[in-house]
């Protein structure tokens, strides 16, 4: 979750109020206050609520929920001739653009802090790492009207920020801080998104780097701000943006998006309306409110609000990109009544719990490879189908995997089904450690969308060969009080001849064996591995875990 600094005169000024009653009144708004000093105090923020990765979103919140400013705050933009026009070129690259001005801003110390701070916690959350949604910052008095959003290819070049020379879009990929580090966004594409300008010279590079000739100085009075990616968060991005500068004195104006096929005006600051029956506000809290207090609440939160009957008109702020549900307004009518006055209560009904068969089975084999002088690991349960090329396996064994739609990094882009990868894993960034190394993990992967239970152990040093895995393959299974038999494996991730599958009550359920020398070296570990895997669920027939 981001972690927002603040200064603290400023936040003081922008709220209004002693520092002792923001300390006192903050956590209650959603977030946890990591360290305060004289100076600055750093807040983690729940990543639902992105308008508040500004000084300026948390004053406003707090203006709020301290009483000082309460309701909806209305957010005006004016339309003047501003025009980006969209090539088809670029609908199959990066298809969405929206944007906006700002004039007459007072581009102080503090605002240019705030703003590239917000844009960088907005790039690695809603904007997953730059992937779905990136944002560029403009001196507007730089940048020649009309705009065209285009695809270029690779020899296409301008001079980038930072740089004093000009460089094509190749030379950036490859050479430029920002290029390295994005490039993986564009990995595979012929041609490049491209925002050029009247005078046919770049402004930017979206999602990697704009142009030298618009960078923002104190002496920036205006602003243009681009945001492009793939869905509605480029608009929510935008729009959080905008109202944030609009709480600086900025004033808006309306950029014309001219679509092949339609014409957009952004960004789009009216408020969203939300009907709410009054007996969904109670069944959820668990307890009534009066009308008057349902509207203190809200207006707390800064909506707007108004009593109809049996219903509860809401009107949402522009800048509340996290509400896409009617609980989601439930939610905050918790936090404005305030969670220290709802009452505690004994639940009606009690049951005596009980553990888990699979936390059982967990156990169990916990203290059986704890006793056989192996050390626990916990990794993370998400990978990529680079760990399975890595262990040769790239053919086949993570079909009925569950990808992720929208992943933020390339190394995490799909529920592990399988735990051998990530132990190989901690063996390559523990090459420091002494040798012998012994570890395993119990743990879930998912498969064909249901929840499965294994035990993966590995052990490396220079001697490690398959007698020794089978040792302890032979240790577990006893342990466990089972008949086992070895059959002939064909695993790529093993050494051909020098594994074997596990069969116990007629199924088979695990692999073993030394592994694969590529796989070594894919993975950068020095010394021979062998290892284990065993389907935990097979061999207790203790069902799937939805």
């Amino acid at each position: 979750m981001p972690v927002i600094t603040l200064n603290w005169n400023e936040l003081e000024r922008l709220v209004g109020t002693r520092r002792e009653e923001i300390l006192k009144r903050m956590p209650m708004i959603g977030c946890d206050i990591e360290r305060s000093d004289q100076e600055k105090i750093s807040v983690e923020f729940f990543p639902n609520r992105p308008d508040l990765y500004s000084i300026e979103g948390v004053a406003r919140a707090l203006r709020g929920f301290l009483g000082i400013e309460t309701g909806l705050k209305e957010y005006r933009s004016r339309k003047r001739d501003w025009k980006i026009f969209v090539d088809r070129s670029v609908l199959a690259v990066r298809p969405r653009i929206v944007g906006c001005v700002v004039k007459n801003l007072k581009m102080s110390d503090e605002v240019i802090i705030s703003l590239m701070e917000v844009q960088e916690d907005l790039h690695w959350t809603i904007g997953r790492n730059r992937r779905r949604m990136a944002i560029g910052v403009h001196d507007l008095s730089k940048v020649n009207f009309p705009l065209r959003y285009t695809a270029v290819d690779s020899n296409f070049s301008f001079i980038p920020l930072d740089f004093s020379k000009e460089m094509s879009v190749a030379e950036i990929l490859r050479e430029h801080p920002k290029g390295k580090e994005y490039a993986f966004i564009l990995e595979g594409k012929k041609f490049h998104p491209m925002i050029i300008d009247s005078k046919n010279e770049a402004v930017s590079f979206p999602p990697i780097i704009n142009a030298e000739k618009t960078r923002v100085t104190e002496k920036t009075k205006d602003l243009f701000i681009d945001v492009t990616g793939f869905d509605e968060y480029v608009d929510k991005a935008l729009k959080i943006i905008a109202c944030m500068l609009y709480d600086r004195g900025g004033e808006i104006e309306v950029v014309e998006v001219v679509y092949p096929d339609r014409v957009e005006e952004t960004p789009d600051l009216s408020p969203k309306r939300m009907i709410l029956r009054k007996s969904e506000i109670f069944s959820l809290l668990g307890f009534e409110l009066s009308d008057k207090e349902i509207i203190f609440s809200l207006e707390k939160m800064r909506f707007g609000v108004k009593i109809i009957g049996e219903e509860v008109e809401v009107i949402i702020p522009p800048y509340r990109a996290d509400i896409m549900h009617e609980w989601d307004v439930i939610e905050d009518i918790a936090i404005g009544y305030g969670y220290e006055r709802i009452k505690p209560e004994y639940p009606k009904t009690s049951t005596i719990g009980s553990a888990h068969e699979w936390n059982e089975i967990r156990e169990l084999l916990r203290e059986i490879m704890l006793g056989i002088g192996f050390l626990e690991v916990i990794t993370f349960t998400l990978t990529s189908e680079k760990a399975y090329e890595n262990l040769r396996r790239a053919s086949e064994p993570w079909k009925d995997h569950v990808p992720l739609m929208h992943p933020l990094t390339i190394e995490h882009t799909m529920v592990r089904t399988e735990i051998l990868s990530k132990l190989l894993e901690v063996i390559a960034q523990n090459k420091h450690v002494e040798l012998p190394l012994k570890i395993f993990e119990v743990g879930d992967v998912v498969s064909g969308l249901k929840n499965r239970l294994r035990l993966c152990a590995c052990i490396t040093h220079p001697r490690a060969n398959f007698a020794e895995i089978r040792s302890y393959v032979q240790a577990v299974m006893r342990e466990l009080g089972l008949e086992w038999d070895v059959e002939e494996a064909e695993d790529p991730a093993f050494i051909e001849g020098r594994q074997g599958f596990i069969v116990a009550k007629d199924k088979k359920i695990g692999v073993f064996g030394e592994i694969h020398p590529e796989v070594l070296e894919k993975f950068g570990i020095p010394n021979p591995v062998v290892a284990f895997e065993l389907e935990l669920d097979k061999i207790f027939e203790c069902g799937e875990l939805l």
